[in-house]
């Protein structure tokens, strides 16, 4: 008797899990920002203010976030995240903070380096390495049309995933 208890009990715990990450996942599915994969916060909690104000990657605080769509984002200063809340799209990353890269060439990487970014005409475009920022900035004018013409399908792409 005492068995068949326990094998109970490890099914409804294990059912509770389950029940659990399918939740979690169709709570995070669609999300338009990089949170990565354990993160839960904008660009690996950097500021993404910093990029223009300083320029240069630049961690936020916790203690500093705001909250925008439905993603938690830190900031170094109460200054920048004033000027974040006040205009949050001409701050936030293109691409909702995912690899230029990858968006150019019609894929997805959850993978940023917070290091590697550019700011090109006003826009800041974060990438997986600081090799590649530098090639997308040299070669910008091309890569951010393909990108562009490929957000739309990238970005349906990351609707139908159940993580991000």
């Amino acid at each position: 008797m005492h068995q068949a208890v326990r094998r109970t009990a490890i099914r409804l715990a294990a059912a509770t899990l389950l029940a659990s990450a399918i939740s979690i996942g169709s709570a995070h599915a669609g999300n338009p920002v990089n949170t990565g994969y354990f993160g839960g916060v904008a660009i690996m909690g950097y500021d993404t203010v910093a990029y223009f104000t300083d320029h240069k990657a630049m961690k936020g605080n916790e203690d500093l976030a705001y909250d925008w769509l439905g993603t938690p984002w830190h900031f170094a200063t109460p200054e920048h995240r004033d000027l974040f809340v006040a205009d949050p799209l001409k701050y936030a990353p293109q691409y909702g903070g995912y690899c230029v890269g990858e968006v150019v060439y019609n894929g997805i990487t959850i993978n940023i380096d917070p290091e590697a970014w550019r700011i090109v005409d006003g826009k800041l475009y974060l990438s997986y390495d600081k090799g590649y920022a530098a090639e997308f900035e040299a070669k910008s004018e091309e890569l951010v049309a393909k990108a562009e013409a490929n957000w739309p399908e990238v970005k349906a792409q990351l609707e139908q995933q159940p993580y991000n």
